[in-house]
């Protein structure tokens, strides 16, 4: 559900005209909507509301400060993959004791600011990295807790590049390395192994994998209790799927029916890390249209947003629908919608039915909150987007538009001397 709807035909963002934003800030336009989010985040508070748990937005599908404030607010804490991120979380007004910190590459600056601001748990992917992470700790003077992230083998039945969890993918500690990993935490004395992780993919529309996971989860948790560790939390990662086109994913309430059975009787806390689930449908993209071109065959809908702003379509095949901003008439016909990236692979949708559109008209991509400005790019040297945040009737922009001079500012001019 999100709060993008149509007053006489115009597409509105809850109680503001979309068309309003784009004539204010101009295009390309990321536009959020507060509700759709907050209510996102509710409900999967609400449904998990019988097991002791704690929801760890994950920063990379949207990392705004607009949107992680307004979650702060609400008592959400953060998933980080980067020290960036970190420091986002931290800025937003996400409390330390709420933060997670996972990623297989952490550098010691990242590992030393997490150590430092006294994170919940890092989720330690490999055994040299528990040996880093202890040493840091020892050297400032403190201890921090952890997780092990493991690898459970587990196929989500998503896109390749979407799975996590799987043996050839690069995350996590494989299931039979456990053991030696635990060995090594007892004899260190800068880390506290306190929680397990997995997570096992993106875009997960079905319950069957989580439960795969969890039943193994359990028994490493069995063990390393065995061991004398206190395992105090599970966190089980994100990956919920959302609505692009005709998917059918699950609902918050779906979700605990089918897992929380596996993890009720544990006497832990239960860790969720959604992000596309609650920023996905907030979001929408808008561009305007520049040309429409006709060829044999083949109609072209030419906008000025393209695959730096929205990269998903390239990378992932990903299917967003597509839909014009204005009230709309006559005869749709079969088009591509493309960007003016120069790579035939910049499109945001092909073979789509469109009304008739002309140059000055604006479309709107939906379901684009989640990595959508996330993982914008600067490509042929194009400004990103501005981001608004709409709230009722209030407008926030809460990101402004690069500018030329903006790409250049970090730059420094060669010398030969």
């Amino acid at each position: 559900m999100d709060y993008f709807h149509r007053k006489d035909g115009a597409l509105w963002c809850e109680d503001v005209p979309v068309a309003d934003l784009a004539r204010r800030f101009g295009t390309p336009l990321y536009v959020y909507s507060r509700r759709t989010f907050i209510e996102h985040y509710d409900k999967l508070t609400h449904a998990f509301a019988g097991v002791p748990h704690r929801i760890c937005y994950s920063v990379k599908a949207n990392g705004n400060l607009g949107i992680l404030r307004a979650l702060a607010q609400r008592g959400c804490g953060a998933d980080v993959v980067s020290g960036g991120e970190l420091h986002r979380a931290l800025v937003a007004g996400m409390s330390p004791d709420r933060i997670v910190y996972s990623g297989v590459g952490k550098t010691v600056p990242e590992l030393e600011l997490a150590v430092r601001t006294g994170i919940l748990a890092v989720n330690v992917e490999n055994v040299e990295e528990l040996r880093v992470l202890s040493d840091i700790a020892v050297r400032m003077g403190r201890r921090q807790g952890c997780a092990f992230r493991v690898n459970p083998d587990v196929d989500p039945h998503t896109h390749d590049y979407l799975t996590t969890g799987r043996a050839e993918n690069k995350f996590g500690i494989a299931l039979e390395d456990v053991g030696q990993a635990a060995d090594l935490a007892a004899s260190l004395p800068g880390v506290d192994l306190i929680g397990l992780d997995f997570h096992i993919g993106s875009q997960i529309l079905s319950s069957g994998p989580y439960q795969a996971a969890l039943r193994q989860a359990r028994q490493v948790i069995e063990a390393l209790r065995g061991r004398g560790f206190p395992i105090h939390h599970l966190d089980i990662g994100g990956g919920l799927a959302v609505r692009y086109d005709h998917e059918r994913p699950m609902t918050a309430d779906q979700f605990h029916d089918d897992i929380a059975h596996l993890v009720r009787d544990l006497d832990l806390e239960l860790i969720l890390e959604p992000g596309r689930f609650i920023v996905g449908p907030a979001g929408i993209l808008v561009g305007q249209v520049q040309f429409v071109k006709q060829v044999p065959g083949k109609r072209f809908v030419i906008v000025d947003a393209g695959m730096n702003d929205l990269i998903r379509p390239a990378l992932y095949e990903a299917v967003h629908r597509i839909e014009p901003v204005a009230p709309s008439s006559g005869q749709a016909t079969m088009a591509d919608v493309v960007g003016p990236i120069c790579e035939s692979g910049d499109f945001l949708g092909k073979d789509r039915m469109l009304p008739p559109l002309e140059r000055g008209d604006w479309v709107a991509v939906f379901t684009a909150g989640a990595y959508g400005f996330a993982m914008a790019s600067n490509y042929n040297q194009r400004p990103r987007a501005a981001e608004v945040l709409v709230d009722g009737g209030r407008i926030m922009q809460v990101r402004r538009r690069e500018t030329w001079d903006d790409l250049l500012a970090l730059e420094l001019e060669s010398s030969d001397s």
